[in-house]
């Protein structure tokens, strides 16, 4: 696919304003406290080589679609606004300005690279557009298919991603590293939320954060399952009256043994 047009249907999602819509504080579910989230607005262009790389990525889901069923959608532009522009309007929330977006991406506080764990991602999305967009992070993606972590392994290797690990095997089976606050959990809306929710939260360490790409009505559901996080205002994902984005903090601390 063309690289200009890929640009062009992606613009909206990248805008800061898009990005930071609703993201500019941060609140409890009954918006009984709210603290600034301190975000910062520059602009966002995707480079030549991360273009290249979507197109690359834009293929592969085209071709191997035709052999197991990684999207309903066939028409790339529609490819490219409901997978890619969703992921990356994520992608520009989580880590908005160059210094987190850079090569590496770090938490401020520890230094060290800040980890993505994508549960249940089928053809890769959100985790490995976040990656595109923040390639000094570390990713985990989730897929308990195997045929769909072989899809994605392929995607790895054919955009050069580099520290990227596929679990083929199911979330409540995944042993998650140390905890550490750079630590975010992406998960796009799936069968079974209310289950999977919860074990998605379980994987967030104190002041971790949990990204979730959810539609209206999942919003409130993720307030009452998941009522310890301090949750960001829903902020909707351009071009659609009922999608998403959710950010929710770990409020729990570290317990430190004497």
């Amino acid at each position: 696919m063309d690289s200009a047009r890929i640009a062009e249907l992606l613009q909206p999602f990248l805008a800061a304003s898009a990005a930071l819509q609703g993201l500019s504080f941060r609140a409890k579910p009954e918006g009984s406290h709210c603290e600034p989230s301190g975000v910062v607005e520059e602009p966002a262009v995707l480079s030549p080589a991360q273009l290249r790389s979507i197109s690359t990525y834009i293929d592969l889901l085209l071709h191997w679609n035709s052999r197991i069923n990684l999207t309903s959608v066939r028409d790339p532009e529609q490819i490219v606004t409901r997978h890619f522009g969703e992921s990356l309007f994520a992608a520009r929330a989580l880590f908005p300005s160059r210094v987190d977006a850079g090569d590496p991406s770090t938490s401020l506080r520890t230094g060290s690279p800040a980890h993505i764990i994508d549960i249940g991602s089928g053809a890769g999305f959100p985790g490995l557009p976040i990656k595109l967009w923040a390639p000094g992070i570390h990713l985990t993606l989730i897929e308990s298919n195997n045929r769909k972590a072989t899809f994605l392994r392929e995607v790895i290797r054919a955009t050069k991603l580099t520290n990227v690990e596929v679990f083929a095997g199911r979330a409540e089976d995944f042993s998650a590293p140390q905890p550490g606050d750079s630590r975010t959990v992406t998960l796009r809306a799936v069968e079974r939320f209310n289950r999977i929710l919860p074990v998605a939260a379980r994987l967030v360490p104190p002041s971790g954060r949990l990204a979730l790409l959810i539609g209206e009505a999942q919003v409130r559901q993720t307030y009452e399952l998941i009522p310890s996080f301090l949750w960001s205002r829903p902020a909707r994902i351009p071009r659609s009256s009922t999608r998403f984005l959710l950010v929710g903090t770990n409020q729990e601390r570290h317990v430190s043994q004497i």
